[in-house]
């Protein structure tokens, strides 16, 4: 007898006409022809049955507050900094909760069930600390919500910032972050790599560090960032985050870089959206798209993913907690359009991300949690193709969010009058 039961369903990996048995929250039976009776039974009828969608960079602090105190006439990142500075001191804890709250349900809609935010420290207050630790604890039965200590302003360039830090992760935040491109040098920037490594050291904790999120060329922390995590046996725990400077970088030192991130298991983390927003405004032509150098990573066997990074913010006045948007968006920039590219922008959003974050049991697999989604689309292409409707979104084997299939309706004579648009495929 299984809980739920998922039948005629199609996997990332390719495989088809497979049945999903589901048994006290868990993946217990993926075969064809499933036998067995189930309290419920979804007829996926041959369409993507995917896990979750996993957002590994987000700030939720600051989502939903655009136009507040007012907007980023020009683009850029600092802009975005100052009017985030502004804001701040009018900020309270109800409102960053509200709004991260109802960014939190749009998300379970779009199947995205993992989020990693970054929380502003730079704060005496911690009000943002305090606010999204409340909204982990309200969201816990269908978010994993992972927090970083952020220090926006700087970690030496920030008065108080490295007693802060300390404070947050004291409360309960699960990450070390940083910003060392945005530190008064070079100097103090790599000194503030070394020294949050070793408080994740100290602490045992993972490292998410927003690294050379500029187009200058010798914004070169991720070097150092590299090094300190193979220095302090942090292999496997450390990401870098934006990364935009590798765009500019020379060929030659980023042959010798890729490797060396390889070998210490340090992840990347690229946010097309917001890179190819923000990067290259000071370009005139050719301008540069600004992104990472996500597929050359990849065929060193980096873990890569895509970041949101923000929705309706000081930074970015778009977005919908669509993490197939995200996808599209970095298929584009990184021009990923061979068949197994597109996987892997898919790959980008699901276990990418997932193993950045390291969660535990995910995967549609016997033995995993049964977190899944349900995509109106038959393999992970036509998913980023279509910005597949989610048709269902289960979280411990319970289906927590349904949405209508897409359909059309026409009107033209001797025309069909219902349209699928997952439906139509290549003609011969």
């Amino acid at each position: 007898m299984f809980d739920l039961k998922l039948t005629n369903a199609t996997l990332p990996d390719g495989r088809t006409g497979v049945d999903i048995g589901v048994s006290g929250g868990l993946v217990t039976a993926i075969e064809a022809d499933l036998g067995g009776e189930a309290g419920e039974v979804i007829d996926a009828g041959g369409q993507l049955v995917s896990p979750p969608f996993v957002d590994c960079h987000f700030h939720m602090d600051a989502t939903l507050s655009l136009g507040l105190p007012r907007f980023n006439e020009s683009g850029l990142l600092l802009e975005g900094i100052q009017i985030w500075g502004e804001l701040k001191p009018l900020l309270t804890q109800e409102a960053v909760v509200d709004r991260a709250l109802a960014y939190c349900d749009l998300a379970v809609s779009q199947g995205l069930l993992a989020i990693r935010t970054h929380v502003d420290i730079c704060d005496d207050r911690l009000l943002g600390v305090e606010a999204l630790l409340e909204v982990k604890r309200r969201v816990a039965p269908y978010i994993d919500l992972q927090l970083v200590a952020f220090p926006q302003d700087g970690y030496y360039r920030s008065p108080g910032a490295v007693d802060l830090l300390d404070r947050a992760l004291d409360m309960g935040v699960d990450v070390v972050g940083g910003i060392p491109h945005f530190e008064r040098t070079m100097a103090d920037g790599a000194a503030s790599v070394t020294a949050l490594c070793q408080i994740a050291e100290k602490r045992g904790l993972l490292v998410d560090l927003h690294c050379d999120e500029t187009d200058d060329p010798l914004s070169r922390h991720i070097e150092t960032l590299t090094y300190e995590t193979q220095r302090l046996g942090l292999n496997g725990r450390v990401a870098g985050s934006h990364l935009t400077s590798m765009h500019s970088m020379d060929n030659y030192y980023v042959s010798k870089l890729l490797p060396l991130m390889a070998e210490a298991g340090v992840a990347a983390i690229a946010n097309p959206n917001i890179n190819i927003g923000i990067q290259g405004r000071h370009d005139t032509y050719p301008k540069r798209r600004g992104m990472t150098r996500i597929p050359e990573m990849l065929t060193y066997g980096i873990t890569a993913a895509f970041g949101q990074d923000c929705m309706m913010d000081p930074w970015y006045s778009l977005g919908q907690a669509d993490m197939l948007e995200v996808a599209s968006m970095g298929l584009h920039v990184a021009q990923m359009t061979s068949r197994n590219a597109m996987r892997q922008c898919f790959a980008a959003v699901t276990t990418g991300p997932a193993e950045i974050l390291h969660l535990d049991g995910y995967g549609v697999e016997v033995g995993c949690k049964a977190d899944m989604v349900l995509l109106q689309a038959a393999d992970p292409i036509e998913a980023i193709r279509l910005k597949a409707t989610r048709l269902a979104v289960i979280k411990g084997g319970k289906v927590i969010s349904r949405t209508a299939p897409r359909q059309s309706k026409l009107s033209l004579t001797g025309r069909p009058e219902i349209l699928d648009p997952a439906k139509v495929g290549p003609r011969l």
